[in-house]
């Protein structure tokens, strides 16, 4: 079965994990910064894939998958690297990189925040200071104002629930807290900072906004599972799901869904059951892809899946990867959910955050000395199921 005519194939990266030389954020100084005996991050980000400059060979790849639109981000610390001062180098370059995509016959996707921030923000306390929505606000406007014309839709944040988690709950990420209170109020920043610059972008223009959800798919296990677990899977959905989508629904025109893998509740815990694994030990379960499209459909709004990517350095597995979650893309299609679009995460290997280079999940290799760019096996699959607007056996 063929896919509807009107849609969008692309691949997904970030602005810090390709483009390489953001010394203006939180990251590049935790990175430089990092202590004796301390493991992460792994290695530091460096000159990334520096798609600051390469983005045009970027590009070309795109169309070499016979994509037709294509997700990024841009870098707030790059564009207001000073409180309310913005710097018009730096959006006459995104503007450039948009025009790149656009000349090439793209569609732009575009994240405003996808986990770094401005240093002097984070300074400022970052997510949990109560005027981090005012700030991000100015912020939006700006780009609403500068870029939108070349944005075909914008994505306020990328992963809210999952930055408030890796900087506050396990404490991974800067500034490395583990303070259950304050992720609750990050998370609840994040819901009245989508909201405020919702506004502010349509302030501008009618432009299309959504944001960016992470949403793991929970179960019970086993064929007969406990009360107690399901309970528990029920629970733990909400609390990555509608808890943070009912607050905003008004306030989106589009849902943009990151789905990598399914946690099963076994005796009250999540474990990951036996199956294929990626090199990240992410269960990969083409059905809860589904059934998460499946529940976003009361939503009522178009919903484009902006990543799903599998971490496997031999590319022995991407290609039943991307097959198995296009056929349950399809069914969840055929169950009336509105899916207007897929993002393969990622066009090429990027810097994976803290555990730095090591897990490849682009379709494009990049070799770390010369950052050439170098497609594998399943990127040519990639691209007939694009040019076939369906999948492919």
């Amino acid at each position: 079965m063929k896919f509807p005519s009107d849609f969008i194939w692309g691949t997904a990266t970030s602005a810090y994990q390709t483009e390489g030389g953001n010394s203006n954020c939180e990251w590049w100084q935790w990175e430089l910064n990092k202590k004796r005996g301390q493991k992460y991050p792994l290695e530091p980000s460096g000159i990334a894939c520096d798609s600051y400059n390469k983005y045009d060979e970027d590009f070309d790849l795109c169309k070499q998958l016979n994509n037709n639109g294509v997700r990024i981000s841009i870098e707030w610390a790059r564009i207001e690297p000073q409180p309310g001062k913005f710097d018009q180098k730096e959006l006459d370059h995104y503007k450039r990189v948009l025009s790149s995509a656009k000349q090439r016959g793209l569609k732009t996707f575009v994240t405003l925040h996808h986990f770094t921030n401005p240093l002097w923000f984070f300074k400022k306390g970052g997510w949990i200071n109560p005027k981090a929505p005012w700030y991000f606000a100015r912020y939006a406007k700006v780009c609403a104002k500068e870029l939108g014309p070349l944005i075909d839709t914008f994505f306020t944040i990328n992963e809210p629930q999952v930055y408030a988690l890796m900087c506050y709950t396990i404490g991974k990420w800067p500034p490395n807290k583990i303070d259950p209170i304050k992720s609750l109020i990050c998370q609840i920043n994040f819901i009245r900072t989508h909201k405020k610059a919702y506004k502010a972008i349509k302030s501008v223009d009618n432009y299309t906004v959504g944001i960016v959800k992470n949403i793991v798919w929970y179960e019970a296990y086993g064929e007969k599972p406990r009360f107690l677990d399901t309970l528990v899977a029920k629970f733990m959905f909400y609390l990555n799901c509608d808890f943070f989508l009912k607050p905003i629904k008004k306030q989106l025109d589009v849902i943009g869904l990151n789905y990598y893998f399914t946690n099963q509740i076994k005796g009250l815990k999540a474990i990951h059951p036996a199956g294929m694994v990626s090199n990240l030990n992410w269960w990969i379960n083409p059905e809860g892809l589904k059934e998460v499209l499946i529940h976003l459909k009361k939503y009522k709004m178009p919903i484009y899946i902006t990543e799903n990517g599998l971490a496997d350095s031999e590319d022995r597995l991407r290609k039943v990867f991307i097959k198995s979650m296009l056929v349950a893309c399809l069914s969840a299609i055929q169950q009336g959910t509105p899916l207007k679009g897929y993002f393969y995460w990622s066009l090429i290997d990027n810097f994976e955050w803290h555990e730095g280079y090591w897990p490849k999940f682009g379709l494009v290799a990049i070799d770390r000395k010369t950052l050439e760019r170098k497609p594998r096996k399943s990127f040519y699959y990639y691209a007939e199921v694009c040019n076939n607007n369906e999948v492919i056996k």
